[in-house]
């Protein structure tokens, strides 16, 4: 599955906008329309509570029999019984991100695994649920793996996604890496999208809202980190308008400033806090790829002060293929052990979706799909360059999943394609997890 440079921008140009909608590119008009020529909004989402109000734990598909139909769409009320499901049955560590949403939601989160005691030591693996409120199915995902994680390790029994299966030592060394999770990084965002089906992408805060456009409420919160945020200064002029927008009514609007908003606060809060982290996960839908960094330009691991950080760079960002005569020749610094250990942790993960249900999932460096500025992953991984007292950690997203072309949204799936990315999510974590463990969990800024 590994790609060559020409191969990934074949093989990817379908997938140009991935989180975006054709319409949505920065560079296109704003305020457009959403697609409702046609009623069909993909599965239903549950109207009940089937965790009776925390009571009972999530199981996802890896424990259960070939054919278990997990039903409708976990809504926000599920998503959190689910969560409080299960930290009852397994006790472990719960918080909540000092920083409440636009609408007054507290962002809450999970601890669990690892092999100390200590409450800020343990975790290595940190995964982010549901950033983008449209793509759903990504904390149904993430809850129904860890209760299927978590459910094998206290039966003593293994896990079994489709065509991909894992012994109970698999189990317990993925529980090993300690993981710290976000199951719902954007409640106000999802709980409007789940309301409305309006195929919404961002979170609902009004600060730059144009009166009258409701395309103009919420930033797109996948662009509010602090990695290259002032994209217009910094990336070639050319690109600058496909990576994000300073329109508040553009799908991919960035916000006032770098961290203007509570939900990716309570993201870098997590970081902050529980300070081993290594690995993160951010969980996207639908583009069937395994992405790991950089998102900014194409990896080269020649040249240290050709980085992020260099203003010499200024303004030249972005632009691949590079444009020599224009005096444009950037490529982001990675160390060559870092990118060895980011694409084989991502062919691993890639690898085993495929073989979940036998679709295929490409594996590539983010940059490939479309340069980025200010996203979750290389925030991640930029830290440690910026601030070399804090640990790395290295970033992937994962877009699951292959779009819904008949819905009115192509991110509300079908129920066949819900239950195909809960299995192949499912294998995808799994590996990710080993990959954590198999290569390394210290303490050290690098190998």
């Amino acid at each position: 599955m590994k790609l060559s440079r020409a191969a990934s921008f074949l093989c990817l140009a379908p997938l140009a906008h991935a989180c975006l909608l054709p319409e949505e590119s920065a560079h296109e008009s704003v305020g457009v329309v959403r697609r409702q020529t046609t009623n069909n909004t993909g599965i239903p989402i549950g109207k009940a509570d089937r965790f009776n109000d925390g009571t009972i734990a999530p199981r996802g598909l890896g424990t259960q029999p070939p054919g278990t139909d997990l039903g409708t769409l976990l809504s926000v009320k599920e998503i959190e019984s689910a969560f409080r499901g299960l930290a009852k049955e397994y006790s472990f560590e719960t918080f909540a991100s000092p920083f409440k949403t636009y609408e007054n939601a507290t962002i809450f989160g999970g601890k669990i695994g690892g092999n100390s005691k200590g409450k800020s030591e343990s975790p290595r693996v940190f995964f982010n649920a549901a950033i983008h409120a449209r793509e759903r199915g990504s904390s149904d995902n993430l809850l129904y793996f860890l209760g299927d994680l978590l459910y094998a390790n206290k039966q003593n029994t293994g896990l079994v996604y489709g065509g991909r299966t894992y012994t109970n030592d698999d189990v317990r060394k993925a529980l090993s890496t300690g993981i710290v999770f976000l199951p719902l990084s954007n409640p106000d965002g999802v709980a409007w999208d789940q309301a409305t089906n309006t195929c919404w992408r961002k979170n609902r805060n009004p600060a730059a809202a144009i009166p009258g456009n409701a395309n103009s409420i919420g930033i797109d919160l996948n662009r509010n980190f602090d990695f290259l945020w002032d994209f217009p200064r910094l990336f070639a002029p050319t690109v600058a308008p496909n990576v994000a927008s300073n329109d508040p009514r553009a799908a991919t609007y960035h916000g006032a400033s770098a961290f203007s908003e509570p939900e990716t606060r309570s993201i870098r809060w997590v970081m902050d806090t529980f300070t081993k982290l290594r690995w993160f996960m951010d969980i996207h839908a639908y583009a069937g790829v395994v992405l790991y960094n950089w998102g900014s330009d194409e990896n080269q691991a020649k040249k240290q002060g050709m980085n992020f950080l260099n203003s010499t760079y200024d303004g030249e960002r972005g632009l691949m293929p590079d444009s020599p005569a224009a005096g444009i020749v950037y490529s982001e610094y990675v160390p060559s052990r870092d990118w060895a250990d980011k694409t084989y942790a991502a062919m691993r993960m890639g690898n085993a979706m495929d073989a979940a249900v036998g679709r295929h999932y490409e594996v590539t460096q983010s940059a490939y799909l479309y340069p980025t500025s200010g996203a979750s992953d290389d925030y991640a991984y930029s830290r440690s360059f910026a601030n070399p007292k804090l640990n790395k950690i290295h970033g992937f997203t994962v877009e699951f999943g292959f779009g819904n072309q008949a819905a009115s949204c192509a991110f509300y799936p079908t129920p066949e394609q819900y239950h195909q990315n809960l299995l192949e999510t499912g294998a995808g974590f799994m590996e990710f997890l080993l990959s954590a463990s198999e290569i390394g969990l210290g303490d050290r800024g690098s190998y």
